[in-house]
């Protein structure tokens, strides 16, 4: 049985809560009940955007020494493509709950998530669509011409919400932007659930000397407050950032890079939420 209607107003209006239920789960007794109910066997990867990728290539994007032509470089949503062609059913949201909660005025609360796998089958419908691959793909790209940030994987957020199961049968595919939940809840996170929304293995964001301190990275650009000006200049906080490449795409003086630090990261990433999500 899926939730009321109510049930899904009474999430947009408690919404603001969000970042008081993220410090709970600093407070003994609160983590272990909160981590059950909402993070549990969570799997998230957060999937840098196509222009920071391409960015970074012409500004000769590093794997370890070697330096890739452009047309070799894979495109890390090239993972959602991959498990569209997997997954048997798909559906598609009408409606983003995290920018209808916060009355987002930059991008357009239509643009909700893509879910997939035998789970989908118990989203109310009015929620949205089953929708074919090709209807799923055109979402995907509708999205990113948008200027959101894609994240997949697991989330126990969404089964409970949604009231579907069993867990493993849902993957998620949301389009992010700095209104949606788990965007700036990270870093008041207990530091071993936020590890469950992680960078795509193999990828880090360096900032190289070309860096003038103009602080454009560091107004509201990054979801999760990992860039801070020490000493004149930018420092991005490895353990807190999560590479998706806004901050790449800001900067003027082209001192921001995506450093590959594993050639296998598409397949890596792939493998690893394969294990944690059955789409077939």
């Amino acid at each position: 049985m899926t939730r009321p209607r109510w049930f899904i107003e009474l999430l947009k209006k408690s919404f603001a809560s969000r970042f008081l239920l993220a410090k709970l789960t600093r407070v003994p007794g609160f983590k272990q009940i909160i981590d059950s109910l909402l993070f549990k066997d969570d799997m998230i990867f957060y999937l840098p955007n196509k222009e920071a990728i391409e960015t970074s290539a012409t500004k000769s994007i590093q794997i370890g020494k070697t330096i890739p032509q452009q047309e070799d470089i894979i495109i890390p949503t090239q993972i959602i493509d991959k498990f569209i062609e997997e997954a048997e059913h798909l559906f598609i949201m009408n409606f983003c709950l995290c920018r209808e909660s916060t009355q987002c005025e930059d991008y357009s609360s239509k643009l909700g998530c893509l879910f997939m796998g035998d789970a989908v089958l118990q989203i109310d419908p009015s929620y949205g669509k089953l929708a074919s691959k090709n209807e799923a793909k055109e979402h995907i790209k509708r999205c990113l011409e948008a200027g959101l940030i894609q994240l997949i994987g697991r989330n126990k957020l969404d089964k409970q919400w949604l009231d579907v199961k069993p867990g493993h049968k849902l993957l998620t595919v949301c389009n992010c932007c700095e209104c949606c939940c788990l965007w700036k809840m990270l870093p008041d996170l207990d530091i071993k659930i936020s590890r469950n929304f992680t960078k795509m293995p193999g990828l880090n964001v360096k900032i190289d000397d070309k860096c003038i301190g103009c602080e454009d990275c560091t107004q509201g650009i990054c979801f999760v407050n990992a860039i801070e000006l020490h000493g004149g200049k930018a420092e991005i906080n490895e353990d807190i950032c999560r590479a998706c490449g806004r901050c790449i795409s800001i900067c003027k003086q082209e001192a921001i890079q995506m450093i590959i630090q594993d050639t296998d990261f598409i397949n890596e990433s792939i493998r690893r939420i394969s294990s944690a999500v059955d789409v077939n």
